[in-house]
């Protein structure tokens, strides 16, 4: 009777921990393809990164103009689409306030950080300052 139960357990585990987030991924993938359009901006499975030129939905290829190459994948080789800039400042309006109230946090935070980094960027200019004087002396001599 334990055997058994391991066995459900064991089952229940694999459906949990792996087939159903492989199926929620599939869902998602589909959704981003069926959402495609002429103009978006698509990263590939190689990493290649192109524009859509044009949608076969009958042959499930894509064709992608990579800087004036236009090269044919399938659909199910697309990665990820890459959110144009009109879509980022549709999407911040609603997202301003909770960046409002982090902004203070940052600058906090970004004060020390840019005060100990200007001591390491005056060190630098005085390197860069020695060789100039010391190449301007042995042109005297």
């Amino acid at each position: 009777m334990s055997s058994i139960i391991i066995i459900v357990l064991m089952i229940a585990f694999m459906y949990f921990f792996m087939i159903r987030p492989q199926q929620k991924q599939r869902k998602e993938h589909q959704s981003m393809v069926n959402h495609l359009k002429k103009g978006d901006q698509v990263v590939m499975i190689s990493r290649l990164h192109g524009v859509i030129d044009e949608i076969n939905t009958a042959d499930q290829t894509v064709t992608i103009d990579c800087e004036g190459v236009y090269l044919t994948f399938d659909l199910s080789a697309i990665a990820r689409v890459i959110p144009s800039k009109t879509q980022e400042t549709a999407e911040t309006p609603a997202s301003e306030s909770a960046a409002a109230s982090q902004e203070p946090a940052k600058e906090a935070s970004e004060a020390p950080a840019s005060q100990e980094a200007a001591p390491a960027s005056e060190s630098a200019a005085a390197d860069d300052q020695k060789p100039a004087q010391s190449d301007s002396a042995d042109a005297d001599k």
